[in-house]
């Protein structure tokens, strides 16, 4: 093979909105309340391969509105994209679908998520940037210690009857 066969290949090849949602349970009576609502975010990374070298990257966010305890509006969107990566080494593959094209995608999602919002009669609200970094990492930990926790209980489970 050439060496420009063997160079790393990244390309974004589509970005989408996969799924977005809306509800507004206690509308039109909640655009009466006088009271600002409190906010909830939820945020989730997923990668999944398509073909080989190519993957879509998705990520998901749940906004959550409340005025006491009535919800004013619960938005979930979830945006993709398609990338093409190619000639990259396994230990940088995982970190670039799980920080890199996360970054690509949230932007959009961010807009999406603003608009809808905005459509719906509320005010947009404004998602801060998010260092999928320190996400991944979070995750990556969690994980751990997930695994280490699970011998741990089979052999509790094992030993008690």
């Amino acid at each position: 093979m050439s060496d420009e066969t063997q160079q790393p290949v990244f390309q974004i090849q589509r970005v989408y909105l996969k799924d977005l949602s809306l509800e507004q349970p206690n509308s039109p009576a909640i655009f009466l309340e006088q009271e600002a609502p409190s906010i909830e975010v939820a945020l989730d990374v997923g990668a999944t391969p398509l073909a080989e070298g190519i993957f879509e990257s998705t990520v998901t966010i749940t906004v959550t509105a409340k005025v006491k305890d009535k919800v004013a509006f619960l938005v979930e969107g979830k945006q993709a994209g398609i990338f093409e990566a190619r000639n990259i080494p396994a230990e940088q593959l995982d970190p670039l679908l799980g920080i890199g094209c996360p970054n690509i995608v949230y932007p959009y999602l961010r807009a999406n998520i603003a608009d809808v919002i905005t459509r719906a009669g509320f005010p947009p609200v404004h998602l801060a940037e998010i260092n999928f970094e320190v996400f991944y990492q979070q995750r990556l930990q969690a994980m751990a210690e997930a695994a280490a926790a699970a011998p741990a209980a089979a052999a509790d489970g094992a030993t008690t009857h």
